[in-house]
């Protein structure tokens, strides 16, 4: 390898202050609770609510992208790169792929978590309730996760970094 190749690599030296995983028993109860709420939704209002049910999660999806992609644009003065589109579990939605910033992340979800129920409110009138309970219903259990690990991480220092990974979430300091 020559010289000139290391002398412009960028090396990132981050320590990790917390690690921290999702136990199995809390997983198990976050899958369970989307049969739950469908089968509560079937038996109080009707049994069409499934179709509510499930048109209300790709509607609460979209909401979140667009909320977290505005947010990001406004506090960054620009589109990041480092988030994209996420299907795994813990982490549906709109992510971000590498570390980001803690006031960032936290900034992005706090207002996709209000803009979002606004949202829902604001088409409480006009929908049926089955339809505004599964996207209610929906928009807190995708948001769950982000604030298990807002809850576990409210003791560290706010300057720091978050990597989410596929079961866990890390804290680093730059």
């Amino acid at each position: 390898m020559s010289v000139e190749n290391t002398s412009q690599a960028t090396f990132y030296q981050y320590r990790l202050l917390k690690k921290v995983t999702f136990p199995r028993p809390l997983v198990v109860i976050f899958l369970l609770l989307p049969l739950v709420c469908v089968l509560a939704e079937i038996i109080a209002i009707l049994w069409t609510s499934i179709f509510s049910f499930i048109f209300s999660l790709p509607i609460i999806l979209w909401f979140q992208l667009a909320i977290s992609r505005s947010v990001l644009i406004i506090v960054l003065h620009s589109y990041s790169k480092r988030w994209r589109f996420s299907y795994k579990l813990p982490w549906i939605g709109y992510m971000p792929d590498q570390h980001v910033n803690y006031r960032t992340f936290q900034k992005v979800q706090l207002h996709t978590t209000w803009i979002g129920l606004c949202l829902i409110a604001i088409l409480l009138p006009w929908s049926p309730i089955s339809f505004v309970v599964s996207m209610l219903f929906w928009h807190i259990w995708l948001m769950l996760p982000r604030y298990y690990g807002f809850l576990t991480l409210r003791k560290q220092p706010k300057d720091g970094l978050v990597k989410l990974n596929e079961q866990d979430i890390s804290y680093y300091m730059p």
